[in-house]
């Protein structure tokens, strides 16, 4: 099927990033503060009781795998570094989010977060605010 020029490149750039399980979502929250680090150093920021070293080692491997991460070689060191941003995991990670529980819809996402009994008036307030600053910095670019 031809597909116009424009829309093949676009298509092409457009990278599908992969969901994260718990634990390589701890490691990358890790890499993503260190912004590089050896499997030692990831291993010192969690809390106790610490993963062994290999088990962090494993995750990372198949972090590599996945393209999140890469690495610098050091003889037989090697120091990691992510290849994704925690942002644009996270804006992929939250419009999956939208997709699957909220028919992709915003409107719907605010609303139940609006009516939970959990949120306070003033974060509703806060919030209000929020979106009005958005709404005129938009309306001015």
């Amino acid at each position: 099927m031809y597909l116009c020029p424009l829309i093949e490149i676009v298509l092409s750039m457009k990278k599908i990033i992969k969901e994260l399980t718990k634990a390589e979502e701890q490691v990358m929250q890790i890499l993503w503060k260190l912004e590089k680090a050896f499997v030692k150093d990831i291993v010192e920021q969690f809390e106790e009781p610490k993963p062994a070293y290999n088990t962090v080692s494993t995750i990372i491997r198949i972090l590599e795998k996945k393209e999140f991460v890469s690495y610098k070689s050091y003889g037989n060191t090697y120091e990691y570094f992510p290849l994704i941003s925690k942002d644009e995991y996270s804006k992929q990670y939250l419009g999956n989010f939208i997709k699957n529980y909220f028919e992709n819809s915003y409107h719907q996402l605010v609303s139940f977060f609006a009516h939970d009994k959990d949120v306070s008036v003033k974060e509703l307030e806060e919030m209000k605010i929020m979106v009005d600053e958005i709404i005129k910095k938009k309306n001015y670019d």
